[in-house]
C-alpha cells in the first residue's frame, strides 16, 4: 500500500490555520513565553492552571494569606517566584513541593511570624531569599541550613527579639556575613532597652549565659519521660507503704486480742 504525502505548501497552510495549542494561562493573569504575571489581581490563592514551562511567576500585591500543601502545580523550570506585598501568615511545610529549580524567592512585605526548616527543603537550588518586612522575631536553627546554595539573604525590617532565641540566627550571620545584604538594618525590637540595637554588633560574650544554661532537646525529652514516671511511681510507693502499715497494725491488733480476749469483746 503506497503512502500518501501532503505537499509542502498545503502542510504549511494547515499549520497556520490550526496552530498547536498554547500553554495554559490563568484567566486573571498576563502571560508571555516563560513568564506569568498575576500581580495586583485580587487573588486569594495561587492559580493552578500554570504552564510547566513557566520560569518566572509574579504574584505580588494580592491577598494570599496561606500557602497550603502543594499550593503550586509542578513547575520544574520555575526560577523566580515573587509573593511580595501579600498577607502571608503561614507557609505549610509542603507548600513549595515541585519547585526544585527555584533560584529566587521573594516573600518580603508579608505577615510571616514563623518558618520551619521543612518548608525550604525542596528548594535545594535557591540562591536568593528575601524575608524582609515581615513579623519574624527569630529563626529556627535549621531554616537557613536547609538552603545549601543560598548566596543572598535579606532580613531587614523584622521585629527581632534579641534574647537567647536569636542565638542560632546570630551564629549563622556571623559565619555567612558575605551572604547577608543590608546587615546594618538587622535591628533588635525587643527588649526595649535593646530597641534598634544592631544584631551584628553582639559578640560571643553577649550569649555566654545562653550557651551555659541552654539545654538540648534530649534533656527536655528526658524531663518529659522521667517526670510523669516519677509521679506515678511515687503514687504506687505511697499506696504500697500505706498498705504495709495498715496490714502491720491489723496484725498487732489481732495479736493483742488473742492475748486479751475479754477487752477485745468489750470494744
Amino acid at each position: 500500500m503506497g503512502c500518501w504525502r501532503v505537499p509542502g505548501p498545503v502542510l504549511a497552510l494547515l499549520l497556520l490555520l490550526c496552530p498547536p495549542p498554547s500553554p495554559a494561562c490563568p484567566a486573571a493573569c498576563r502571560c508571555s513565553p516563560g513568564e506569568v504575571d498575576c500581580s495586583e489581581r485580587g487573588l486569594r490563592e495561587v492559580p493552578w492552571s500554570l504552564s510547566t514551562n513557566t520560569s518566572t511567576l509574579w504574584l505580588g500585591y494580592n491577598f494570599i494569606t496561606v500557602l497550603g500543601p502543594r499550593s503550586f502545580p509542578p513547575l520544574p523550570r520555575l526560577r523566580l517566584l515573587s509573593l511580595v506585598h501579600n498577607r502571608l501568615e503561614l507557609i505549610h511545610s509542603q507548600a513549595l513541593l515541585g519547585l526544585g529549580g527555584l533560584q529566587e524567592l521573594d516573600l518580603s512585605h508579608n505577615h510571616l511570624t514563623v518558618l520551619t526548616p521543612e518548608t525550604f527543603l525542596p528548594l535545594d537550588s535557591l540562591a536568593m531569599l528575601n524575608l524582609g518586612s515581615n513579623r519574624l522575631g527569630e529563626l529556627e536553627p535549621g531554616v537557613l541550613g536547609a538552603l545549601p546554595q543560598l548566596q543572598a539573604l535579606l532580613l531587614q525590617d523584622n521585629p527581632w527579639v534579641c534574647s537567647c532565641g536569636i542565638l542560632p540566627l546570630w551564629r549563622w550571620l556571623s559565619h555567612n556575613k558575605e551572604k547577608v545584604r543590608e546587615k546594618s538594618l538587622l535591628l533588635c525590637r525587643v527588649p526595649e532597652q535593646l530597641n534598634k540595637y544592631p544584631i551584628m554588633a553582639f559578640g560571643d560574650e553577649s550569649f555566654r549565659q545562653c550557651q551555659e544554661t541552654s539545654l538540648s532537646s534530649q534533656y527536655y525529652i528526658a524531663f518529659f519521660i522521667i517526670g510523669p514516671f516519677s509521679f506515678i511511681a511515687s503514687i504506687f510507693f505511697c499506696t504500697f507503704m500505706g498498705s504495709v502499715i495498715v496490714f502491720y497494725h491489723s496484725l498487732r491488733r489481732e495479736s493483742h486480742c488473742w492475748r486479751r480476749p475479754r477487752i477485745c469483746r468489750v470494744h
